[in-house]
């Protein structure tokens, strides 16, 4: 569910043009709904309005007329007589029957406490009548006046075949005016006018149409013109970052088209001085960096001459030692010793040299890490028991294979382990060796003096020390580690440090199995599983250690 959340959101996180495009359009639609309804009832109001006047007048008018029809009428107490009379006076202020403009209804008021009770008439085919109780109520209440309320009419239940098969709509909107009038000998009586507001509902209909067909086309072109706009600010953007991408790339001499003198125009320009600025300061770093090169490279070459010279001649002193006094004899050692050192410092100074002129190479072939670690780890037991230390292999029963420089990576695997023993004080090193699907790993821990914060990024420096007065008796050069990270990198692999002061360290190579495939995670936790369990800062997600063969 959550990838497919990112696949839908992937185009908004991406597209600058499509966020404002969407933006202008939900903000459109939004604008154009509330100005349209508030437009919309603005027009139904004064629609509803002009028709509650028009009524009112005109059923003033019919008021009177049937007033005068019942003062004028000339009947007897008689009640048949009498209804009569009420229906020609309701058939006289009533439209035509197919005219259904306009409803009349005539019944007995509210109170009416005479004894002659005339039957209520309904003109246009009504069959029932759909005055309400509040109206008429207020009619009684207020005689003198007219009383007004618009009503939803249900016209399946007010019509006959005729209107209903007139009128399209099941219910609308009608305006309902009432009025006392008095009938002699009957009373008092309500005399109550119809008015269907179908025109008036057709009106609005035709309004909601436009208002609807104008309101899409009116965000359909808000939505062209933010295309439009954006397009003319995101495509120099993206030129933009295309020109930055191959600046990136190494293609120093890439710049941004620069035309006009708008605000684009002043970034373009402004990134193209930038630009011309890198590319001389990375060409000035260039031509250093090659001098650089050139001169240690030439150093390291030179010396080899006089290097080949003096250890010729030292050997020979060194043969003869035991023959010399006992100071001349331990300065024939010191001077072997120191040339080994020497030696060692010209062979990493060359290596350096060959990985800052891009000139290092992998010999790639399928590995097995773990005899790999078991010949470094035979190699260096004569060194650890001197020291003290005792060397523990965790490695899985079936063999870690990985596509990998056997030189380089037994280079960096010697150099991790004699860095443990050196700065082991004497205590137990422990080197494990894991894999997963995509990558393989070793790490090794030593439980010496450790890392102090910050010193874990500082370690693969060239020359660097964590104790610049800590006298070394393994003859190191101070470019091992230098020397180890970029044979890691060569590999697309990681090296990494791990360490706390009176904890130990722990330094971990992590290679790719393959040469095509990428490390997702490494098998083998970098924070040792018993810290990580009691330091709550730093919890990580405990990795099982390997069994040992």
């Amino acid at each position: 569910m959550i990838q497919l959340l990112r696949r839908l959101f992937s185009p908004w996180r991406r597209s600058l043009q499509l966020r404002v495009v969407t933006s202008t359009v939900a903000l459109g639609v939004l604008g154009v709904s509330l100005i349209g309804a508030y437009l919309f009832q603005q027009v139904a109001d004064g629609l509803t309005e002009d028709r509650v006047q028009t009524a009112r007048l005109e059923a003033q008018v019919l008021a009177a007329r049937a007033q005068s029809n019942f003062d004028s009428s000339a009947a007897s107490a008689d009640t048949a007589e009498f209804n009569n009379v009420a229906g020609d006076v309701v058939a006289s202020i009533a439209p035509p029957p197919n005219d259904l403009s306009r409803y009349v209804v005539f019944m007995r008021a509210a109170g009416n406490t005479s004894a002659v009770r005339l039957d209520t008439v309904l003109s246009g085919g009504l069959r029932t009548s759909p005055i309400p109780g509040a109206l008429r109520a207020a009619v009684s209440l207020d005689s003198d006046r007219q009383q007004v309320t618009i009503i939803d009419l249900d016209r399946s239940a007010l019509v006959g075949e005729v209107g209903s098969a007139a009128w399209a709509r099941s219910a609308l909107p009608a305006v309902v005016i009432g009025q006392q009038i008095q009938v002699s000998t009957a009373g008092p009586y309500d005399l109550f006018f119809i008015y269907p507001m179908d025109r008036e509902q057709t009106t609005l209909d035709l309004v909601r149409r436009l208002f609807l067909v104008g309101g899409f086309f009116l965000v359909t072109v808000l939505a062209a013109i933010a295309w439009l706009v954006t397009r003319q600010i995101v495509n120099p953007v993206r030129r933009a970052a295309g020109v930055a991408e191959r600046l990136a790339a190494g293609h120093l001499n890439e710049r941004m088209r620069s035309r006009g003198a708008d605000d684009l125009a002043l970034l373009g320009k402004s990134f193209n001085d930038m630009a011309d600025h890198l590319q001389s300061q990375i060409r000035k770093l260039e031509d250093l960096s090659r001098v650089q090169q050139v001169f240690v490279s030439d150093v390291s070459h030179e010396l080899r001459t006089p290097l080949t010279t003096i250890r010729m001649a030292a050997d020979l002193i060194y043969d003869e030692r035991e023959s010399f006094p006992p100071a001349l004899e331990r300065s024939a050692e010191l001077l072997n010793d120191q040339l080994d050192r020497f030696e060692a410092l010209l062979t990493d100074l060359l290596e350096i040299s060959r990985f800052d002129a891009g000139a290092a190479a992998l010999e790639l072939d399928q590995t097995d890490l773990g005899a790999l670690v078991a010949r470094v780890v035979l190699g260096v037991e004569a060194l650890a028991a001197r020291r003290g230390s005792t060397m523990t292999v965790a490695a899985p029963a079936l063999p870690v294979v990985a596509e990998a420089d056997a030189r380089r990576v037994e280079r960096i695997v010697r150099n991790l382990i004699v860095n443990a023993i050196e700065h082991g004080d004497g205590k137990p090193i422990t080197i494990t060796v894991g894999q997963n699907e995509r990558a393989a790993a070793i790490a090794v821990r030593d439980h010496g003096v450790g890392l102090r914060p910050g010193e874990t990024s500082l370690v693969f420096n060239r020359f660097w020390r964590a104790d610049p007065a800590r006298a070394r008796t393994t003859g190191g050069t101070g470019l091992g580690l230098a020397i180890s990270l970029e044979d890691a990198r060569l590999h697309n692999g990681w090296l990494q440090a791990w360490g706390e002061p009176g904890k130990g360290s722990v330094f971990r190579l992590t290679l790719p199995r393959t040469e095509q495939s990428a490390i997702g995670e490494s098998p083998v936790p970098l924070v040792p599983v018993s810290v990580a369990d009691s330091d709550a800062t730093t919890r990580l997600r405990p990795v099982r250690l390997l069994e040992p063969r």
